[in-house]
């Protein structure tokens, strides 16, 4: 058990600890946080692979007290280093992606160019490796009695996870906070793209039976019928839609209510960050106009909670690198939040 008799909460943070200056080891601690360095498939702006080591030192400025569980970090948050496997691994992908994505850009056959077609396999192959390894830590995490999030990376890092839950958990919803759907079958033929990780999760994954999606403002025709056509499995809330409701006198905490009802008792949250305004995340991979604020999400997470309903997990996702460490900082302090959201949770 962790001495905390000396450790001060309320001094500048010691950097030879762990996520938000925390004195805790990985066994003493109830969350352990999964670093995930992938960004194999983004489709614009990199970045997001080295978003959790530079979370990690911004999370060094963050106060230790929050008013949602005012004593939540004694439970002990611990983030685990990212493996330099799976960076390497991402670094030497990506750059085959990359080369993919600039020649099917051109209109090239790809039937026609053997090197292309191998480079696709590798590249689908790696995200196989990839969601096999999350759900081997994340199980064994899990297996262990710890509360679990992830921390990418692009979205497509979670998706083992997803799959870890369902075993331990059975049938759960997920709240995703998005710009985008990310139901996109096999975008540009990667079958395990930042883009598709939603459609892999409902199509590999029957024990999530509805995903309830916060914040979409780009997304295609192929997506509009998938959520037409999923017989209310997926519900949508657009961002446009939440504006115009609330530009006619709705309260953000009506419809807030409204969207924690569509959710089943088992929760698990699935944070993009380009679901917010861009001015919090102006790195992220694929960043859109219009989005929420910061606290308006944390509204919409608090009502979770005030529901009785219980949160299972959780990930975040897309926060860029930045040269000031604005995206980093914001990020550092929404992973703050659904940690002590998630023991708070826990302990009730």
């Amino acid at each position: 058990m962790t001495d905390l008799s000396k450790f001060d909460p309320n001094i500048v943070s010691n950097p030879n600890n762990n996520i938000f200056g925390l004195p805790f080891a990985e066994e003493e601690s109830s969350l352990v946080l999964l670093s995930v360095p992938w960004e194999v498939t983004v489709s614009y702006g990199s970045g997001t692979a080295r978003a959790p080591e530079h979370m990690m030192k911004a999370s060094l400025q963050i106060d230790l007290f929050d008013p949602d569980n005012k004593q939540g970090w004694k439970q002990g948050f611990y983030m685990r280093e990212p493996e330099k496997k799976i960076l390497l691994k991402n670094d030497y992908l990506r750059k085959e992606a990359e080369l993919y994505i600039n020649f099917i850009a051109q209109g090239e056959n790809l039937n026609s160019n053997k090197f292309m077609c191998k480079t696709l396999k590798e590249v689908n192959e790696g995200g196989e490796f990839l969601n096999n390894w999350v759900y081997q830590q994340t199980s064994e995490l899990l297996n262990r009695g710890k509360l679990v999030g992830v921390v990418g990376g692009d979205h497509s890092t979670p998706l083992g996870f997803f799959r870890a839950i369902a075993e331990k958990y059975g049938e759960f919803g997920m709240l995703q906070i998005d710009a985008h759907c990310d139901l996109r079958e096999a975008y540009e033929s990667f079958k395990y793209s930042h883009a598709s990780v939603m459609y892999n999760a409902l199509t590999e994954l029957p024990q999530i039976t509805k995903l309830v999606q916060v914040g979409v403002r780009d997304y295609s025709e192929s997506e509009w019928d998938y959520i037409c056509n999923s017989n209310h499995r997926v519900v949508t809330y657009f961002d446009n839609d939440i504006k115009e409701r609330q530009f006619g006198g709705e309260t953000w905490n009506h419809i807030a209510e409204e969207i924690v009802s569509k959710l089943p008792h088992q929760v698990y949250i699935s944070f993009d960050i380009d679901g917010l305004d861009r001015k919090f995340c102006p790195h992220t991979g694929t960043p859109v106009h219009g989005g929420f604020e910061v606290l308006q999400v944390f509204h919409l997470f608090r009502k979770i909670i005030q529901s009785g309903r219980q949160l299972i997990g959780f990930d975040l996702s897309e926060v860029g690198v930045s040269g000031n460490e604005w995206d980093e900082n914001v990020g550092a302090r929404i992973l703050f939040k659904l940690c002590n959201l998630m023991v708070a949770n826990k302990s009730k």
